[in-house]
């Protein structure tokens, strides 16, 4: 490829991230505020978030896509750039699928954490913040972790908007060279890259926030280990 079709495939680069980091903050950000309003000891609240959850994780995002930018500016007379556009749509989709991830890492804490902090004296928003927030997150990070990954991959719905991310600017390079294999080949490697950056980098997360909270993250079990405990009968049923 000559230099400025390999600058157009950066540029799209460049764009795919920025709309996966928009994105994602405003998924993580409804995950959390859906999530915690799904646990709310009022049911009008929890049947609001339900109702959420339920109309975005039933519906396309591609079809949402084209609702936010085709149908939205009809219906209240102003236009969303691609962008926003692109950004309201999956981060409101992916948030609603994240906002089950919180909720069942909330109701997974230990039942007598919550008690402790009544013993306590301490409001919901304080049981929340001090006890059952730093407990849960890191739980949520394997399954954020996939989530962020399928944000990545959902990124690419935003090129029928004719937005030039790296799918949309990978096609325009694969029409001026009429070549489908190595063009297509190399978008397949470059999101591999990113998804494999993403997914190390919520790894290393995850060990520090399990560390925050005393726990030691999970490891499989050495062979030096294991003969060690062939050796002296640890575990291999010796009498």
């Amino acid at each position: 490829m000559t230099s400025g079709l390999w600058e157009l495939v950066l540029k799209g680069i460049w764009i795919t991230v920025q709309l996966l980091f928009f994105s994602a903050l405003l998924a993580g950000a409804v995950s959390f505020v859906v999530g915690i309003a799904r646990t709310h000891r009022w049911w009008a609240v929890r049947f609001l978030a339900g109702f959420y959850t339920e109309v975005f994780r039933g519906t396309s995002a591609l079809i949402m896509i084209f609702w936010v930018y085709f149908v939205l500016p009809l219906a209240f007379g102003w236009q969303l750039v691609p962008m926003w556009a692109g950004t309201l749509a999956l981060g409101l989709t992916y948030g609603a699928y994240g906002s089950e991830i919180v909720r069942g890492a909330l109701n997974a804490v230990d039942p007598a954490q919550r008690e402790g902090g009544i013993a306590l004296s301490f409001t919901p928003w304080q049981r929340m913040r001090l006890i059952l927030l730093p407990q849960a997150i890191p739980e949520m990070i394997p399954s954020f972790s996939n989530l962020l990954v399928e944000l990545l991959k959902g990124t690419a719905l935003v090129s029928i908007m004719g937005m030039g991310d790296l799918a949309f600017s990978g096609n325009l390079v694969r029409l001026a060279l009429q070549e489908s294999t190595e063009i297509y080949t190399y978008i397949l490697l470059i999101y591999f890259v990113i998804a494999f950056l993403l997914t190390r980098l919520m790894r290393g997360l995850e060990k520090r926030l399990k560390a925050g909270v005393g726990k030691a993250p999970e490891r499989g079990v050495s062979r030096r280990e294991l003969r060690r405990a062939e050796t002296t009968g640890v575990g291999g049923g010796a009498v």
